[in-house]
């Protein structure tokens, strides 16, 4: 899924960019997703960010020792990768607006404030549904219209508080 999620976004996953992952679990998507932000050639690379959110506080600290293993020491330390603890549903708006969404987890209805939290032009990749979930591409164009596009059936995690996970 983490390969499908990349290639739908990797039209927007481009030097300079701000990607946010909602229930960023291990970290792993976040150490792909700050790679893909990497061109050597662009000094845009050093501006771009990639900020993960995990309701579960030993998750985050999981990923940033995951990240650390990996070698993003520095990136974590520079801010360039963010680990942070929180409602995902809310998304983080003091990061954004970010050109890419990933969500890792079915939000019941399409969530407001990730949709508004997207960069005009943006797009997200998110599973929705409750019984039945499919993955929809949602893109917001640079006059901020929105389009949502379903992709293909899922069955993912709901995407809930702590409370309700544990």
């Amino acid at each position: 899924m983490h390969a499908h999620a990349a290639e739908h976004l990797l039209p927007f996953l481009k030097p300079g960019a701000h990607v946010l992952d909602v229930g960023s679990g291990s970290g792993y998507l976040c150490a792909v997703l700050y790679q893909l932000l990497q061109d050597p050639s662009d000094p845009r690379s050093r501006d771009s960010k990639v900020v993960g959110i995990e309701h579960i506080p030993e998750l985050t600290a999981w990923s940033v020792e995951n990240l650390r293993k990996d070698g993003l020491g520095p990136i974590l330390d520079e801010g360039r990768i963010k680990m942070i603890t929180g409602d995902g549903r809310k998304g983080l708006p003091e990061d954004g607006p970010y050109d890419a969404i990933h969500v890792g987890a079915a939000a019941p209805t399409m969530p407001k404030d990730l949709v508004e939290q997207l960069a005009r032009p943006g797009r997200m990749f998110i599973p929705v549904g409750t019984l039945t979930q499919q993955i929809f591409q949602v893109d917001k164009d640079a006059d901020g219209n929105v389009t949502e596009m379903p992709l293909f059936d899922v069955m993912y995690v709901p995407l809930t508080d702590r409370d309700k996970q544990r």
